[in-house]
């Protein structure tokens, strides 16, 4: 197993929870440029519990990565995901507010690196 891929092995992946329950896939990558850190995963959710095309910026801390079976897991509830701010692709949030990132850490249980 490696300790370092790069986003476009991510890019696509799926991700599922600690059941296995198919949640969407990985959108995107978002990169904290002051650190150098991985900040968010951006996911889509489209057949799902949640509403089709919304996209959710989760933290990176709340992702475990699946090398063998090519998946992320997000270690939430159910009812984290379903209360979740999520937007369209066309209306980004500012991901670098601090505002955006207090709640979103903070709704996810997430430790921030900041």
């Amino acid at each position: 197993m490696t300790s370092v891929l790069s986003a476009s092995t991510i890019a696509g992946d799926k991700v599922t929870n600690l059941e296995g329950q198919d949640l969407g896939k990985v959108e995107d990558i978002v990169i904290d440029l002051q650190s150098g850190r991985v900040a968010y995963a951006v996911l889509s959710f489209g057949s799902g519990f949640l509403q089709p095309g919304k996209l959710f910026a989760i933290p990176w801390s709340s992702l475990l990565v699946d090398q063998h079976d090519k998946k992320l897991i997000l270690n939430v509830p159910r009812e984290t995901l379903e209360t979740a701010e999520g937007f369209d692709s066309d209306h980004w949030p500012d991901m670098a507010d601090p505002e955006f990132r207090n709640r979103t850490f903070g709704h996810y249980g997430a430790a921030g690196w900041w």
